[in-house]
């Protein structure tokens, strides 16, 4: 049984006649060692493999959107993923309850069946009796935590970088892959975060090279481990190192669920990322980036 459960959820639910994409995912103990890591398909197949290393106070980070009720637009959270990263270039798609990406809110439903609670707060999150679950979003994660250094922005390990030609772009991409790993390697994490205890995450260590499918294989199981770190991060840091976002009774809120659940974001934050008085940048938005889903 393991601590931190970390999944990178590919938010489609796949058709017929096309499986889902892969969803990464990672366990790891209170220590940093990665008990287990791997892929797999489908909401059904992540319920299983969450199911499986469940612990009593298993704390489960999920990056896709879990509680959604707006019918239209974009939620708070995302908003405020913007309105507060926005500087480090990382915004955060919108999610309504008319979004094709669907797979949070059905994984959402399957760990609830299990018995397996939401936590949108740091006070519930260290007094849960139970397993738990809650939202992140590795980008916030990798620019919030200011021991790793991304103090201008983003690490440009996901996009393509569309201003460069097509070769150099994924070059550009493969290289900054593989400098993040190295970071998560070598700076001195509390908590820490072992990659090198497991021999799949152990392996993104090894130089990237620039095929996409190979690519985002090795980005997913990544975005795992850095979704279960941040649940360890959150449990060790509480409210001094971690906002949540959406939760802000001073600021717009969305409504909560049927069960009084509302949609949050949990998020390491720097001092600056902190305020709640309007930016002093100017918001961006995910479209304003370069194409394609920040998240999934």
């Amino acid at each position: 049984m393991s601590a931190y459960l970390g999944v990178d959820l590919a938010w489609g639910l796949g058709t017929a006649t096309r499986a889902p994409n892969e969803s990464g995912l990672v366990a790891m103990d209170a220590d940093g060692t990665i008990t287990d890591a791997g892929w797999t398909r489908g909401v059904d197949a992540v319920t299983d493999w969450i199911a499986r290393h469940l612990g009593e106070r298993s704390l489960i980070a999920v990056d896709a959107s879990l509680v959604v009720t707006n019918p239209t637009g974009i939620r708070e959270a995302e908003r405020q993923v913007g309105q507060r990263y926005g500087r480090w270039k990382v915004a955060a798609n919108p999610t309504n309850l008319a979004s094709a990406a669907s797979a949070g809110a059905r994984l959402f439903e399957r760990l609830t069946d299990l018995g397996i609670g939401y936590v949108s707060s740091t006070a519930a999150m260290q007094e849960r009796t139970g397993p738990a679950m809650f939202e992140c979003y590795p980008y916030t994660t990798l620019v919030g935590v200011e021991e790793l250094g991304y103090d201008v922005e983003r690490p440009r390990y996901k996009r393509l970088d569309r201003a460069l030609p097509p070769g150099a772009a994924r070059l550009r991409r493969a290289e900054a892959f593989d400098d993040l790993v190295r970071r998560l390697r070598e700076t001195p994490l509390d908590p820490p975060l072992r990659l090198d205890s497991h021999p799949l995450t152990r392996a993104l260590a090894e130089p990237s090279g620039i095929h996409g499918p190979t690519h985002k294989h090795r980005e997913d199981l990544l975005d795992g481990a850095l979704c279960a770190w941040t649940a360890a991060f959150w449990e060790r840091h509480g409210d001094d190192r971690v906002q949540i976002l959406g939760a802000d009774p001073r600021l717009p809120s969305d409504a909560p669920d049927e069960a009084g659940r509302r949609p949050v974001v949990v998020a390491p934050a720097r001092p600056s990322q902190r305020s709640t008085e309007p930016p002093l940048h100017r918001e961006i938005t995910a479209g304003e980036l370069s194409p394609g889903a920040p998240r999934g």
